[in-house]
């Protein structure tokens, strides 16, 4: 199986290899235009607020039909 090539990485920690949901809800929280990506956790010191929340926010974002997430 074939390395995925166009992998998206966490800008502050390096975490490799993000995935949809976290791509996603940066996209949903920082703009569809934003080029540099964030882990759930650094994402959470960035906006001031948990992971447990984030968690929360994207399975609302699920439940509501958006097509950023899984």
């Amino acid at each position: 199986m074939k390395k995925r090539e166009n992998r998206i990485d966490c800008i502050v920690c390096g975490k490799k290899e993000l995935s949809k949901n976290e791509i996603g809800l940066n996209k949903k929280l920082l703009g569809r235009e934003v080029y540099v990506f964030y882990c759930l956790d650094c994402l959470a010191a960035e906006l001031n607020l948990t992971v447990e929340k984030l968690l929360s926010a994207i399975e609302n974002f699920k439940e509501q039909g958006c097509i950023l997430f899984e």
